[in-house]
């Protein structure tokens, strides 16, 4: 079975807007651990990350420097992108 066209651009704008809704995620914890204020917590950012996330983890880590330092974080924003990357595959080929 094959996807409309625009059923596979519809999956691929919502997968990039979840990676900028994963991207500002990261964005507030990074201000909040600035300010002293409540964060997000790991588990959350960790869990966005894996569901389709990862670049929008990857870039944010990168660009804000947040979390780079967590092995943990590195390993998952990686197996993120392996999922959006499988995914838009998988979309596109079908």
């Amino acid at each position: 079975m094959t996807l409309d066209m625009n059923i596979k651009l519809s999956l691929i704008g919502i997968l990039v807007i979840w990676n900028l809704v994963t991207f500002t995620l990261y964005a507030i914890d990074k201000h909040r651990a600035k300010k002293g204020q409540w964060r997000i917590s790991e588990k959350t950012l960790l869990l966005v990350t894996l569901l389709f996330g990862g670049l929008g983890a990857i870039s944010a880590g990168h660009l804000l420097h947040h979390k780079t330092r967590k092995g943990y974080f590195q390993m998952t924003w990686w197996l993120g992108v392996i999922v959006v990357i499988g995914t838009v595959y998988v979309i596109v080929n079908n």
